[in-house]
C-alpha cells in the first residue's frame, strides 16, 4: 500500500527536512517514528522540501508499507514517538501512481514578517522582525511582475541545483494584521532560497531604500549578486501543495491565520 500523510512542524531546531547524517532532520525523524509503527524502515518522499529553520502548515509526504494499520494507529502510534514539534496530522491510503514531489501541480507558502519597534518573545522563532516602517501595498504591487513564467535566477541561492530557473509564479500576495505583514506566494515549483531571497529584496523596497523599478530591473537581470540580501528562515512557512481530486487528500491548510 501507498499512503499520504500531512504534517505540521516547527523547523527551528532542525537542519531541514531531508535526512542528513550530521544533524536532526525532520524526515529523520518522521521515518523512524512511522517505521516503529510500520515494523520496517521506511523512506518518505515529500512534496517539498524546506531548508534549516523554516516550518510546515502541512507539508505532504508519501510512503509504502505492507503492514495493515488503521488510520488512528499509524497517526496516534506515530506521533508518540516524535518530538512535541513534530506532528503527523492526518493519513490517507493513494493509488500507486500518486508521488508527493512529481504529481504535485503546485505548492504553497507564507512569509511573516513582525514589523515593530521591538521584537517579540514570542515570534522569535516563528517571524523574521524589521524595525523599520514597511509599506506593504508597496511591496505587494511591485511583486506582481513576478506573476507568470519567467527565469528567477536573480532570486536563485548559488547552491541552488535546479537544472533551470525557469518557474511558474501563480500568485504573490501582501497584506497586513496590525504588526504582521504576510506574504503568500504560489507557483508550481520553488528553486533554493527562492522566496526568501523575493522577500529580502521586498522588503528593501518596502523600508523606501529601494523602488519598483529597481526590484524589476534586478528580476530581469537575472543576476543575484544585484538583489538584497536573503530574508530571515523563521518567517518561512510551508503552507501546502496542490493534487489531482482524484487524489482525494484531506488538505485542511489553504490560508490559515497563524498566531
Amino acid at each position: 500500500m501507498k499512503y499520504a500523510i500531512g504534517v505540521e512542524y516547527s523547523g527551528s531546531a532542525y537542519c531541514g527536512w531531508q535526512r542528513q547524517r550530521h544533524c536532526d532532520s525532520i524526515q529523520q525523524h518522521l521515518e523512524t517514528a512511522i517505521g516503529f509503527v510500520a515494523d520496517h524502515a521506511i523512506d518518505l518522499v515529500c512534496a517539498g522540501r524546506t531548508d534549516a529553520g523554516v516550518h510546515a502548515i502541512e507539508q505532504v509526504a508519501h510512503f509504502e508499507s505492507d503492514s495493515e494499520r488503521d488510520e488512528r494507529a499509524w497517526v496516534l502510534g506515530s506521533n508518540c514517538r516524535l518530538p512535541r514539534d513534530i506532528r503527523i496530522k492526518w493519513i490517507a491510503p493513494v493509488d500507486a501512481n500518486f508521488h508527493a514531489r512529481f504529481g504535485a501541480h503546485a505548492r504553497s507558502y507564507r512569509y511573516i514578517i513582525q514589523n515593530s519597534s521591538v521584537p517579540s518573545a514570542i515570534f522569535q522563532d516563528r517571524a523574521c522582525w524589521e524595525f523599520r516602517a514597511l509599506d506593504h501595498q508597496l511591496m505587494h504591487d511591485c511583486a506582481q511582475v513576478l506573476v507568470g513564467e519567467h527565469d528567477f535566477s536573480s532570486f536563485r541561492a548559488a547552491g541552488c541545483q535546479a537544472k533551470t530557473a525557469s518557474r511558474k509564479l501563480h500568485s504573490i500576495e501582501f497584506t497586513r494584521q496590525g504588526e504582521l505583514i504576510y506574504m503568500d506566494i504560489t507557483a508550481n515549483a520553488f528553486l533554493y532560497h527562492m522566496v526568501r531571497n523575493i522577500v529580502g529584496s521586498l522588503m528593501a523596497v518596502g523600508t523606501s531604500e529601494r523602488d519598483c523599478d529597481w526590484f524589476g530591473q534586478v528580476f530581469r537581470a537575472r543576476d543575484r549578486n544585484l538583489a538584497e540580501i536573503t530574508a530571515a528562515a523563521s518567517g518561512l512557512y510551508f503552507l501546502c501543495a496542490w493534487f489531482d481530486d482524484q487524489y482525494k487528500l484531506p488538505l485542511q491548510a489553504k490560508k490559515p491565520v497563524l498566531f
